[in-house]
């Protein structure tokens, strides 16, 4: 079972070395590491070269800057192995985490791991997408980076360029020629917070794409899951006041709690476009949601 693990290397110079050395330290046989350098202003361009001379198994593509999607899609253009993973060049990998995981991948199409301090996942398998996307609220943790994929899925899947939220955007594309899917608590990817990046920073027009995302992706829904889009469209409304998107839904207070219910009894009565214009007057004297 090889492993290609793509890593996007833009700006990271003070990280990209711990990112490295934490996928090289895994004991995979047959693993290739690919290092894209998307234009890089700083010496990482320099860095992957070093590296390259340094372990045969790392192989470094040179490209103009493209934003994340394309670098990615870049490698998928050239990734050999029998699986995928990605892995961003500011975050690192627990020691013995990739081995373990292909031994559980089994007939699985898709493994998904935990995040340390982020998610904590327990061992499932999925043999309905449906089950996985709304028991497993797998739509609240589209990321990229803490999965393995047959690599497969792929083949007629890139990431959009241009988009942010790109994660969001893909996954139900790999889902659709998906079977089986597997969750594990067994190793951790870590995940370094950046204060500037996209979640962070979110404005309105970012938000309309991830809430542009969801409902492209034309994935099983129900009252939770409604819900989740509804706090996006509230947030995208007020920050961009675009016209509602989401399409009305009645949902069942009963089967949430807090906010959420009284949210969910305010859409029922009002609707969602009185509701959004409900939230934006709480949000005069309560700072709204950061994505």
């Amino acid at each position: 079972m090889k492993l290609s693990v793509i890593i996007p290397v833009y700006g990271v110079e003070a990280t990209l070395d711990r990112c490295v050395e934490s996928v090289l330290c895994q004991q995979v046989e047959g693993m290739e590491v690919i290092l894209v350098d998307d234009g890089s202003p700083d010496c990482c361009p320099q860095k992957c070269d070093e590296w390259a001379q340094k372990d045969s198994r790392i192989r470094v593509i040179h490209k103009e800057n493209g934003g994340l999607s394309d670098a990615r899609n870049a490698a998928l253009d050239i990734a050999t192995g029998d699986y995928i993973t990605f892995v961003d060049s500011d975050d690192w990998i627990s020691p013995d985490t990739y081995q373990p995981l292909l031994e559980l991948m089994n007939d699985s199409d898709i493994l998904e791991y935990s995040i340390a301090g982020r998610l904590l996942l327990e061992d499932h398998r999925y043999d309905s997408v449906h089950d996985y996307w709304l028991q497993e609220k797998a739509y609240s943790h589209t990321y990229a980076c803490n999965k393995i994929y047959r690599r497969q899925l792929f083949d007629d899947v890139r990431y959009p360029k241009g988009k942010v939220f790109e994660d969001v955007f893909t996954l139900p594309l790999l889902l659709r020629n998906t079977r089986k899917i597997a969750t594990t608590r067994r190793g951790f990817y870590h995940y370094w917070y950046n204060p500037n990046g996209i979640t962070a920073t979110a404005d309105g027009t970012k938000l309309s794409q991830l809430l542009e995302a969801h409902l492209q992706g034309n994935m099983p829904m129900d009252d939770h899951y409604y819900m989740y889009l509804v706090n996006i469209q509230i947030d995208v409304r007020e920050r961009t006041k675009a016209p509602i998107v989401l399409p009305y839904r009645k949902v069942k207070p009963s089967a949430l709690a807090g906010s959420q219910k009284i949210k969910a009894i305010l859409l029922n009565t009002f609707g969602i476009n009185i509701l959004c214009r409900i939230f934006k007057i709480i949000h005069l004297v309560k700072a709204p949601s950061h994505w």
